[in-house]
């Protein structure tokens, strides 16, 4: 029964991750308050948490994996051939790169003093959840103009310094990205590709970081089933909740994520 019971955990924790890491309302967030309410004792565990992001990650490249070829083979094209037609995803890829360094360089130098001074603290989260909350609705009825071949170095360093605010619990990754861009004024389409792909970079090199750990994890011959259950169930929800929240943006629907993060982080500040 005992057994059942950590399946089932791990089963569910991954479940939530993987639907609230593509859309804005905060997976670490949300699995610091479910630590709170249910006490399930593994969101510290460091192997648990690469896996679910590792199936978060692939959910992505599968969903993008067309618009990757496509970047790729135009940005190698546009260095063989210095062809414009190819310049557009050449850029592309350079402001990926940049966007990237911030988090990147943030996430080293401070992933471990965040971590210990606001790991499992529902009320910062709380706190957060309603900031991403007004950010959201500030920006639900945008309409930005800038496609990728509009976007410049500072649109980069913009959004790229939005998604390391992201290493606080309870601020969002996607909302904060996709704030940034749509108020740079970025189209709603161009805005949700870049902050996926963006994520990409990210999430493998915290995965490369994290590598020796979960090698040397105790837990890992014990509990493999309950990791790799963790791990289809982050997948599965993740490329489920891309879709879905796809979708939501193309409708411009953002109101109802933003009405969602004000409501629970009242409540997790309140109660939690």
């Amino acid at each position: 029964m005992e057994d059942l019971i950590i399946l089932i955990k791990y089963l569910f924790l991954g479940l939530v991750q993987g639907f609230t890491e593509p859309i804005p309302i905060s997976s670490s967030g949300h699995l610091v308050m479910i630590q709170k309410i249910i006490d399930v004792g593994i969101t510290e565990n460091l192997s648990f948490e690469v896996l679910v992001n590792f199936g978060s990650l692939i959910a992505v490249l599968i969903i993008y994996w067309k618009d990757i070829i496509k970047i790729a083979k135009n940005g190698i094209h546009f260095i063989a051939t210095k062809d414009k037609d190819s310049r557009d995803d050449f850029m592309f890829i350079v402001y990926l790169i940049i966007a990237t360094i911030p988090a990147g360089l943030l996430g080293i130098l401070l992933k471990d003093y965040i971590e210990g001074t606001f790991a499992n603290q529902a009320k910062i989260v709380g706190i957060t959840l309603v900031i991403t909350g007004i950010s959201l609705w500030i920006i639900r009825n945008l309409r930005g103009k800038k496609n990728d071949g509009a976007l410049t170095i500072k649109d980069a360093v913009i959004v790229g310094f939005a998604q390391s605010v992201a290493l606080l619990p309870g601020i969002s990754r996607s909302g904060a990205t996709i704030v940034a861009a749509m108020l740079l004024g970025m189209k709603q389409e161009t805005a949700l590709r870049f902050s996926f792909l963006m994520y990409i970079p990210v999430s493998v090199g915290t995965m490369m970081l994290s590598v020796g750990d979960v090698v040397r994890d105790p837990n890992i011959s014990t509990l493999w089933i309950p990791y790799l259950i963790a791990f289809v169930a982050a997948l599965v929800a993740t490329y489920y909740s891309l879709r879905w929240f796809m979708n939501v943006m193309a409708k411009g629907n953002l109101k109802y994520f933003a009405f969602y993060c004000l409501i629970v982080g009242i409540i997790a500040f309140i109660i939690l």
